[in-house]
């Protein structure tokens, strides 16, 4: 369809509308015609005909009341019927794949005229591949499945697999052979956990936490055992469809008895009469993708200790959804498991083994979540820079307060000294075998962990402060924000608790105190 011709008006013709039954505006040296669209504004008539508005420039009003994303509806942009002669819009919506100009708004990396020891050109054509991909698919997928609470779109699913995100997302390893990576930008050989960080920390960008869970949350966690623990038979049968995004697997350890305390787990596995089978029986609560998962990792405790057995659904599983104060696009389950049988050949790990299996997987989960809260605070700080910036209040920017530039500071540290911890780990995973990980790296990325969610918590609270009522209204302006307060806790339970993950990094420091140290 082409474009209509606009006309080009000067600002004393506009001026010249400014009654209900004829009224214009500008906004950014755009010519608007409002007629039509008065008795429809939200805001009621009075908004529009005020002296001040009506066939005026009213370009500072607009944003601060509007995101620059309602401009670019089709209803809206229906009303443009000219441009201001002589004059150029100074304000430009970001396009697919733009890197933000506001500061602090990305990684140093990321940033023009910085410089990081961690990052490489591939790295960075990874990043400019996933953003792109970010921008046009996932984004507007989020926001509408934010809305209707279904799971996301298969087709979204689809081209993640095309793409072999689902498996870049689960981090270097043999389970990347042979895998054409982001179209062939990454070599499965030379994929390491920085190219990982960064396929997360892009996908973060669509600002939708539930969402971000169900992007196959439950598979980020529930696969790894699997890899690392199952026989090379039940590999071959599950994975690829896994990968593939035919099936959906999520991890089963949490119960209502038993969240941080994986040792007071009460579901039960025992062995048939004929020791072929396991005959499981209990409950898992807040299961991330259970609701849609054709897999359970799940854990059990067993004769000998506990064990993880990989369950399929069929007779003896039923999921039910939990609502939790995130949308139900995360499918969150409630699973029982009523002599539900599962072949002795899907045990991961050693019988009696399992706590080995679970605790091997903490480390790779928790960075994968401090890896999505910096980046998640980072747009919050974006956010609340722009609207500092073009919130009037006294007659002055909101920026022009020591008070707010205080709370800018405290959100700008936190969100730098997490990016810059999450490295410095990342770097050692890059460095280190997975033994050594493990030994090394579970304090520190315990403390990150918890470290990471606080911050994001004390920046949440700073944010809405900053936004006023805007911050905990759920559309228009601050609703980034409201959605980021309210989902917040999310990232401070999953994983582990902040208590009992600081506690555990402490613990874990204690344990390397030399005998000889004393003051």
């Amino acid at each position: 369809m082409a474009s209509k011709q606009l006309r080009t008006y000067t600002r004393e013709e506009v001026a010249k509308h400014n009654k209900e039954d004829d009224l214009w505006i500008i906004i950014d040296a755009k010519v608007y015609d409002l007629t039509r669209f008065v008795g429809m504004h939200p805001g009621g008539i009075a908004a529009l005909t005020d002296e001040d508005i009506a066939g005026q420039d009213a370009t500072d009003q607009f944003f601060a009341l509007h995101r620059f994303e309602v401009l670019l509806k089709p209803q809206y942009q229906r009303l443009v019927i000219g441009n201001i002669e002589g004059e150029e819009a100074a304000l430009h919506p970001p396009s697919i794949g733009d890197i933000s100009k506001v500061p602090y708004a990305e990684p140093t990396w990321l940033t023009e005229g910085y410089h990081s020891p961690y990052y490489t050109e591939n790295h960075r054509e990874l990043q400019r591949a996933v953003r792109k991909f970010t921008d046009e698919y996932l984004i507007p997928d989020a926001q509408a499945r934010e809305e209707d609470g279904k799971r996301p779109d298969q087709k979204v699913f689809d081209k993640m697999a095309e793409l072999e995100l689902h498996a870049m997302r689960l981090g270097p390893g043999k389970h990347l052979q042979g895998r054409t990576l982001m179209g062939g930008i990454v070599k499965p050989e030379e994929f390491d956990y920085f190219h990982e960080l960064v396929a997360m920390q892009e996908m973060v960008r669509c600002g939708a936490r539930g969402y971000g869970d169900g992007l196959l949350g439950g598979k980020v966690i529930g696969l790894p055992p699997v890899l690392n623990f199952g026989s090379e038979e039940l590999k071959a049968r599950v994975v690829p469809d896994v990968l593939a995004a035919k099936k959906f697997i999520c991890l089963a350890i949490s119960e209502a008895h038993a969240g941080s305390d994986v040792m007071g787990l009460q579901t039960t596995a025992v062995k048939s009469e004929d020791g072929q089978e396991w005959i499981i029986n209990g409950s898992k609560k807040w299961i991330t993708n259970g609701t849609f998962a054709d897999y359970f990792t799940v854990g059990c405790k067993t004769e000998d200790g506990f064990t993880v057995i990989l369950v399929e659904r069929g007779p003896g599983v039923e999921t039910r959804q939990i609502k939790t104060s995130y949308s139900t696009t995360a499918g969150t389950a409630f699973i029982t498991f009523d002599n539900v049988r599962a072949p002795v050949g899907n045990t991961l790990g050693e019988e009696g083994g399992g706590i080995f299996v679970m605790l091997s997987n903490f480390n790779h989960e928790r960075w994968v979540m401090c890896c999505a809260s910096a980046r998640a605070q980072r747009g919050i700080v974006e956010e609340c820079l722009k609207w500092t910036s073009q919130r009037k209040a006294f007659g002055k920017p909101l920026n022009s307060l020591a008070t707010v530039r205080a709370k800018l500071a405290a959100m700008i540290q936190r969100a730098e000294s997490v990016q810059n911890w999450l490295e410095n780990i990342t770097y050692q995973m890059c460095n280190m075998s997975y033994k050594q990980q493990a030994s090394k790296l579970a304090g520190q990325i315990a403390l990150l962990k918890s470290y990471s969610t606080s911050c994001a918590q004390e920046t949440a609270r700073d944010a809405v402060q900053l936004f006023g009522g805007r911050g905990i209204t759920k559309t228009g302006m601050g609703r980034l924000i409201e959605h980021y307060h309210r989902t917040i806790p999310f990232d401070a339970l999953l994983g582990g608790a902040e208590d009992v993950l600081s506690d555990l990094g402490v613990r874990q420091a204690l344990r390397s105190m030399p005998h000889d140290a004393r003051l």
